[in-house]
């Protein structure tokens, strides 16, 4: 039921701000304190300003060398990118990857909207799922979570590289956004590097202990749900169970490379665990920064 979903999101929204806030120095409210820029002024450029500043349209009338003069946005703009293709639809019944990833997109807006910045949402497959624009306030928050709640995706399939194009085109002013996605997929890297110089970027990597550790069970059937396909596997082979772990190993440390080279932050979360202590050392890493 969503009054439940709410309930719960509510509750874990309140185990990270009371975690964040109990430090001696700074508060919640500057994790997400806004970090983009407007412009505000021209004024005649002076020795040691950044020429990058110059404003040249201004300048070519011949009146001078001008630069821009900006000001720090006073209102953010959080944006989440989650996946809902069907490789999300992994894990303990009770509690699949896509599961856990509405919670956390779910718990990060309310705290972010309580901080009085402007809350988005695109929710992709392999298309376009659900588009918010981003906008403030509790009513706001609320529909948001609604929306997200009771979202069905309507393809099966994966395309984060035209994912993140469409939140390059959709986002004009730099944001804070939060990517969550198990990241199986290929040839988004070049798109994650344009996010990532763009914007302020956290990258979640929801994965599940299946993928990692699967049961001795034998030969047994696999179903890929983004190809709508059937294979047998022998689950009890430790050569397969070591290949799978080594092909997951592989894929978080090139994500995690990437996101470490491009100056944005990269979580690892088991959608089957706990995931509020996580979320918490990451505000306790950023609000320093």
């Amino acid at each position: 039921m969503f009054q439940d979903f709410l309930t719960k999101l509510r509750q874990y929204e309140i185990r990270i701000r009371k975690a964040v806030n109990s430090e001696r120095h700074g508060n919640f409210h500057s994790v997400f304190k806004g970090s983009g820029l407007e412009f505000d002024d021209l004024r005649l450029y002076q020795y040691g300003d950044d020429v990058r500043a110059i404003d040249w349209n201004t300048s070519a009338k011949g009146h001078g060398t001008y630069i821009k003069i900006f000001k720090e946005e006073k209102e953010q703009t959080v944006f989440f990118v989650v996946d809902v293709s069907a490789s999300q639809e992994v894990g303990d019944q009770t509690r699949l990857k896509i599961d856990a990833s509405k919670e956390i997109c779910g718990v990060l807006a309310l705290s972010a909207i309580q901080e009085a910045s402007r809350v988005g949402l695109l929710c992709f497959s392999d298309q376009k799922e659900r588009y918010i624009r981003p906008s403030d306030g509790m009513k706001h928050a609320y529909g948001f979570i609604s929306e997200l709640y009771k979202l069905s995706p309507g393809s099966p399939r994966t395309n984060l590289s035209e994912a993140i194009l469409l939140t390059l085109n959709v986002l004009k002013r730099r944001s804070l956004v939060f990517m969550i996605s198990d990241f199986i997929d290929e040839g988004y890297e070049h798109n994650l590097k344009a996010l990532a110089r763009k914007h302020d970027l956290i990258v979640i990597h929801v994965h599940d202990m299946r993928e990692t550790n699967l049961p001795r069970l034998g030969i047994i059937p696999i179903y890929d749900a983004e190809r709508q396909s059937r294979k047998w596997v022998n689950a009890s082979s430790s050569h397969y169970r070591e290949n799978m772990k080594q092909r997951f190993r592989e894929r978080q440390e090139t994500l995690e490379k990437l996101c470490r080279q491009n100056r944005a932050d990269y979580l690892s979360l088991d959608a089957g665990e706990d995931y509020v202590p996580t979320l918490i050392k990451l505000f306790r890493v950023r609000r320093f920064n």
